[in-house]
């Protein structure tokens, strides 16, 4: 990944060629396919608002044929609710080590890690930005996983961000 500043990153449509050869797009969940808030009932359990756009998008890329997992260091629950609802299929929560989950289902399916990309906003994704072979974070990342970013996304974690990186992905594929 390039270590260029967050200020001169491309965004996804302007790195089309790149998004041409995704495969397996994985991405976390607090603060990319929500915008970070976790809700807590009085009797303590949690809950968490997703954005419907960025749902269409993760089932277009599946119509598509490109795979699509969700690996999340967040607790169980409201997670693979979401994952099941847009037919997705490998979803992990609670995740300590990101990487080893995302190394090993891209193997399982035989998809080079030249050919993956990884979506994440703090600084648990950052190995699997560095393994993936495109490291894509939001516009309202925490600067070390910003630096480190190949592409920036226009808008924030659970603000149609993810709808953004899918519809470019799309859209390089079509165009191939």
């Amino acid at each position: 990944m390039s270590a260029a500043s967050s200020s001169s990153k491309p965004t996804p449509a302007a790195s089309l060629p790149v998004l041409a050869r995704i495969k397996l797009l994985s991405v976390d969940v607090d603060g990319v396919l929500t915008d970070g808030g976790i809700f807590y009932t009085d009797d303590g359990n949690t809950f968490r608002k997703f954005n419907a756009k960025d749902g269409m998008g993760l089932v277009m890329l599946r119509r598509a044929g490109i795979m699509v997992t969700i690996i999340s260091a967040g607790a169980p629950g409201a997670i693979e609710h979401r994952a099941k609802r847009l037919g997705i299929e490998h979803v992990y929560t609670d995740v300590r080590d990101k990487l080893t989950f995302f190394q090993d289902l891209a193997q399982k399916l035989d998809i080079d890690m030249s050919d993956t990309a990884h979506m994440g906003d703090d600084v648990n994704d950052l190995p699997l930005m560095r393994a993936a072979g495109l490291g894509i974070t939001t516009a309202d990342a925490v600067r070390a996983v910003a630096r480190e970013a190949d592409i920036t996304t226009v808008r924030h974690g659970g603000d149609a961000a993810v709808r953004e990186v899918c519809d470019a992905i799309l859209e390089a594929q079509e165009s191939v």
